[in-house]
């Protein structure tokens, strides 16, 4: 069994919380609370490697992650 590293965006709303992996494309959900959105993406982002290694797809793996915030005034 191999360990993979990967970053997870996860955003609160009012509908409660996103959670997405940005290397792997279309790997994202959901959860009313933050963690059940950790739980749900931790398990999308498992089912997406699986079927990329099925496939013979690579696995892309982050160099380096920064995140930050910014105000744009419009």
């Amino acid at each position: 069994m191999k360990t993979y590293r990967f970053s997870v965006i996860i955003e609160k709303d009012k509908e409660g919380y996103f959670a997405f992996c940005p290397e792997l494309q279309g790997c994202y959900t959901q959860g009313d609370t933050y963690e059940e959105a950790v739980e749900n993406i931790k398990d999308a982002i498992r089912l997406h490697v699986e079927d990329r290694i099925e496939e013979g797809e690579d696995i892309p793996q982050p160099e380096s992650v920064s995140i930050t915030t910014m105000e744009v005034s419009v």
